[in-house]
């Protein structure tokens, strides 16, 4: 795992095999990064990722030079590593939060220019899941949101559903306001 671009570009990153997650892959990450170079300002972006695991995409966002990132998980051992790597790579706009995401997307009251989702493959609310997160208001005007899910599993529809890119196992569901 690596960070593609930014200011820490091609650092790798090995964190911990005990945490609880399924990172993007580096192929699938830099297909997205791709893409969203076409939506997202980052000098001018205010972020969020939901489930963020190893903080990959945290990292990502950050060195490339988003104003901020606020980086949610419920698992402490995640929020751990993401703080010592923002502070290892001095990316100072990050922050982290360790909340369950469904809690925390009903009682937000920011709101942000991108964010990213990248559940446990096996949820339940995985489908409803943009649903929630573009109901509460928690996308700017001209934001977007990007739900990472297994290929094989559809998303409900939305008005704002832009298009999906299918990366092997892995697709990128794209929302934008």
């Amino acid at each position: 795992m690596r960070i593609i671009g930014g200011k820490i570009g091609g650092i790798r990153l090995n964190p911990p095999t005990n945490l609880p997650v399924r990172p993007t892959t580096d192929l699938a990450k830099e297909a997205l990064f791709n893409i969203l170079q076409n939506y997202v300002d980052w000098d001018e972006a205010n972020c969020l990722d939901l489930f963020c695991g190893t903080g990959n995409i945290s990292l990502e966002m950050a060195s490339r030079g988003a104003l901020s990132v606020e980086s949610v998980d419920i698992h402490t051992k995640c929020i751990h590593y993401v703080n010592d790597m923002s502070k290892k790579y001095a990316l100072d706009t990050i922050s982290t939060r360790k909340a369950d995401v469904f809690k925390f997307i009903n009682s937000c009251k920011k709101t942000y220019d991108f964010i990213f989702a990248d559940p446990p493959y096996d949820i339940a609310l995985l489908p409803q899941l943009p649903q929630l997160i573009l109901d509460n208001g928690l996308l700017n005007a001209n934001g977007v949101l990007v739900i990472e899910h297994p290929s094989m599993r559809k998303l409900v529809d939305h008005d704002c559903f832009v298009e999906t890119r299918k990366y092997g196992y892995s697709s990128f569901s794209i929302y934008k306001i």
